[in-house]
């Protein structure tokens, strides 16, 4: 059993946070809906939290209203195989008014920070070879969406 998930604050969005990240992400799914009820504080019958579940991680939503909101201090990282599953994502994620960053990073239409990176950049980017480094760290530097053809060749050198 899972012994700690995300729990992350919206303002009226949890349920329409919830459903879009189901969507995009393959095996996730909604497991629950929670309501407010008599005491509040919100409207009784309206969504208080939604908890769903992505990449086998368990998230809260919550509606807590407008106290808080996100910052790129905070971001999930999406490790992928593949250009394809890179492009697909990114695209996924700017959606409705996503914002593309730089380096592999992106806000979604929530606010909430996404990087959307290769496996292999990790490898490439603890080579021992500082050549190779270097090349890779600055193709990266040069990127917003992140190239997994384009860091290779620069690890490589071509």
């Amino acid at each position: 059993m899972q012994t700690m998930s995300t729990f992350l604050w919206f303002n009226g969005q949890a349920e329409e946070a919830a459903t879009f990240y189901t969507r995009i992400f393959r095996d996730a799914r909604v497991k629950s809906v929670m309501r407010y009820g008599d005491a509040g504080p919100g409207p009784k019958g309206a969504v208080m939290t939604v908890e769903f579940e992505a990449f086998g991680q368990r998230f809260v939503a919550l509606n807590g209203g407008p106290a808080f909101s996100f910052t790129p201090a905070v971001s999930f990282m999406i490790h992928c195989d593949s250009q394809t599953e890179i492009d697909a994502l990114w695209d996924a994620l700017l959606e409705g008014g996503g914002v593309p960053v730089q380096c592999g990073w992106l806000r979604d239409r929530f606010g909430v920070s996404w990087q959307v990176v290769p496996h292999a950049l990790f490898d490439m980017l603890n080579d021992a070879d500082a050549a190779k480094t270097t090349r890779v760290t600055r193709a990266m530097l040069r990127m917003v969406k992140l190239d997994l053809p384009a860091l290779e060749r620069a690890y490589r050198g071509d």
